[in-house]
């Protein structure tokens, strides 16, 4: 029997993510995932690839979704007003235009102070209508791609087993839903449809990995070539960059909880 052991949202697109044991999933996933984003003075969004100290920053919005707070190390932290009516500004993420709506000069102070450089910090605006990709399409917030990346206990610990090396967090993939009891790894490249919590996910496609999961997450700070060097050895792509866990649309919203049991009504061959 196969089910989720974590569930994480990240509110803000780049910063810490916060564990829950229980999550409304909406069509754009888990509710306040990736429901902000940090941009640059010219709207473009900043990432751990070029600014791994968003890792140490962790974000919390209130149950209400009306106050976020953010919090560092040595920093005092900010509570804001969330503004989900004020004028929409373009900003860019992946050279794809999108609109967000700035939350005002006191979190672009803290932000630009912890980061070392000026920006801004913008939330989804309510209208948001973007169509991601994938085997099945859907919709997400400012996340990479799709709505929900899952993964399980299996394929970490089969990277485990090919890396030789110390067990590998599995905050460095920034997951939403952990799944446990799967004994093959990589199950969940193969699941194409899958009931959860009353939920309904379609897959959409490979989650392929980039530089941010060489960020220690605790610290902020780039931590050698793992994974990405293991990886290349055993999970490269045929569409190119090498994958792990798999992304999913969301067909039919619910509440999650860890301890839920998974349903897999379809199955499919792997993408690798």
């Amino acid at each position: 029997m196969a089910t989720v052991t974590e569930l994480r949202y990240y509110p803000v697109k780049g910063c810490a993510g916060v564990a829950a044991a229980q999550a409304e999933l909406t069509p754009a996933g888990l509710a306040h995932d990736r429901a902000f984003m940090v941009v640059d003075e010219e709207g473009v969004f900043r990432s751990q690839r070029v600014d791994p100290a968003l890792a140490t920053v962790r974000p919390t919005v209130a149950q209400d979704g009306r106050t976020l707070t953010l919090a560092t190390t040595g920093v005092e932290p900010v509570s804001v007003a969330v503004d989900t009516e004020g004028p929409r500004r373009e900003v860019r993420m992946f050279d794809r235009p999108f609109l967000g709506i700035d939350q005002g000069e006191e979190a672009a102070d803290w932000l630009s102070e912890v980061l070392g450089a000026r920006c801004r910090l913008v939330r989804v605006p309510p209208e948001h209508d973007r169509v991601t990709d994938g085997l099945v399409p859907g919709t997400s917030g400012y996340a990479d791609s799709c709505a929900v990346h899952m993964l399980s206990r299996a394929s970490l610990e089969r990277f485990d087993e090919l890396s030789g090396a110390r067990p590998m967090p599995m905050d460095r993939f920034r997951p939403n839903v952990v799944v446990d009891g799967w004994s093959e790894p990589h199950t969940e490249d193969l699941v194409r449809r899958v009931e959860v919590g009353g939920a309904e996910l379609g897959y959409a496609k490979l989650a392929i990995r980039c530089a941010v999961t060489l960020v220690d997450q605790d610290h902020g700070t780039k931590a050698g070539p793992e994974p990405l060097r293991t990886l290349a050895r055993y999970r490269r792509a045929a569409a190119g960059g090498v994958a792990f866990g798999s992304k999913f649309a969301v067909l039919r919203p619910g509440t999650l909880r860890v301890g839920d049991e998974l349903t897999v009504g379809a199955w499919g061959p792997s993408e690798l």
